[in-house]
């Protein structure tokens, strides 16, 4: 990558939009709020841009002096004057050499979380719960809308499987890293002998699709509607409101019965399936470009086992970036995922900028 080339066309383009709002009549706001959507998408990688090529000019100007300077005083100050600049240089142009990635259009999105009960029968219910509170804290930190779509629960009051969607602020992009098996490995409250079990929970973290995003052929989903059966407050079972929707090439099927309306069970019904459809349309082309699936943080594959809760030792361990954390409450507890979820970020974009690199 021409780095320098790069941050000029980014400040050219970044100085046409300014000239193009400041110069606005008007008219066509329409074409106001993209022009203020697509300066603010680079006006950071801009800003840094900038510094770069001040750094950059400090730094070849030094060279010049260095050159030409024969008094010993003189050219010390100048040396570590360029250590300094070398060593600021280097920072800016990492960070951003990391913003000029090509961006996962996903990662705006809202996401729709799925978590499910793996081995381990009860107790792998009851961690399956702990996680989903896990989640709920974390989005509360981030100022997130969650919101439970629908759930199962087993007979020790553990869940079996739940559904929420989660929106905000580049939801998509924070969560994707969870999706994969999680283990847990601990002593359950039911167990007499003191023994340590090691259970499973899968979660799948998938970007919500809009219609825009994904076109499915009406004629290729069969709705049925029938009459609720679980907890959903007085008179759930007296209308036929749940709603299930069959996609038929890919047999994907989603139950909806969280509303007492019909309408917006269909209407939550349809944003899961258009998720699932647009993730297993993904999922078929990775198998077709598993090179690529390798220079990358797992993002996606539920069979991964991505991290193990430890409980007797109060250490959590990401397996793909090979982190420990020893904070169990905190992080289970507490939802502070933000530790563990940086260094996931951090780590897959170092991978892709060695890639990136290598190309």
């Amino acid at each position: 990558m021409d780095l320098q080339k790069a941050i000029k066309d980014i400040l050219q383009k970044y100085q046409e939009i300014t000239a193009l709002i400041n110069n606005f009549d008007g008219t066509h706001t329409g074409e106001m709020v993209r022009l203020s959507k697509e300066k603010a998408e680079i006006e950071e990688i801009a800003e840094e841009g900038e510094k770069y090529l001040k750094f950059h000019k400090q730094i070849d100007d030094l060279n010049k002096i260095l050159e030409s300077e024969t008094e010993e005083e003189m050219r010390t100050i100048a040396n570590e004057e360029m250590i300094q600049l070398k060593r600021q240089l280097f920072e800016i142009e990492e960070k951003t050499k990391i913003m000029l990635l090509p961006k996962n259009k996903e990662d705006k999105k809202n996401a729709i979380l799925e978590i499910r009960a793996g081995a381990g029968g009860d107790e792998a219910s009851l961690f399956g719960q702990e996680l989903a509170k896990m989640y709920q804290r974390y989005s509360e930190r981030m100022g997130w809308k969650f919101e439970v779509v629908d759930s199962s629960y087993s007979d020790v009051g553990g869940l079996k499987e739940i559904i929420a969607m989660i929106s905000g602020n580049n939801v998509f992009a924070k969560l994707k890293y969870e999706s994969g098996t999680h283990r847990v490995q601990r002593v359950p409250d039911t167990e007499n002998s003191g023994r340590i079990h090691t259970s499973t929970i899968t979660v799948a973290v998938l970007p919500e699709m809009e219609d825009m995003d994904i076109k499915i052929n009406e004629k290729d989903v069969r709705t049925d509607i029938f009459r609720s059966s679980g907890p959903g407050g007085q008179g759930v079972n007296t209308t036929d409101s749940a709603v299930r929707l069959t996609h038929l090439p890919t047999g994907i099927v989603v139950s909806q019965q969280d509303e007492r309306s019909q309408i917006k069970n269909r209407e939550k019904a349809w944003k899961i399936l258009r998720s699932r459809v647009y993730e297993h349309e993904r999922e078929e082309r990775e198998k077709v470009m598993m090179s690529d699936r390798r220079d990358q943080i797992g993002t996606g594959d539920r069979s991964e086992k991505i991290r193990t809760y430890n409980y007797p030792q109060n250490r959590i361990t990401d397996h793909r970036i090979g982190l420990s954390v020893h904070n169990i409450p905190q992080v289970v507890g507490e939802g502070n995922l933000q530790e563990m979820i940086d260094n996931l970020i951090r780590a897959d974009e170092l991978k892709r900028l060695a890639t990136n690199s290598n190309n």
